[in-house]
């Protein structure tokens, strides 16, 4: 894990997946304190943009290891 963490894409790639962790529980904590608190509608929609955002994200770490940045090791 150390050695993931040492290099600027492996970090990037850490910190994605720990929001992708943060997000997940958000919505499990949500649905167990306020199940009628989001309809199924607003639902989709916070999780489609959360998808877009990290698709984004994730293409962002590619280009970067395209363009000769920091490359996993």
């Amino acid at each position: 894990m150390r050695t993931l963490l040492e290099s600027d894409t492996g970090f990037y790639y850490a910190i994605g997946a720990f929001t992708t962790l943060v997000f997940v529980v958000g919505l499990a904590v949500l649905a167990v304190l306020n199940p009628g608190g989001i309809g199924a509608r607003e639902l989709m929609g916070l999780v489609v943009g959360f998808l877009l955002f990290m698709l984004v994200y994730f293409v962002s770490i590619t280009v970067h290891r395209l363009e000769g940045g920091d490359s996993l090791r």
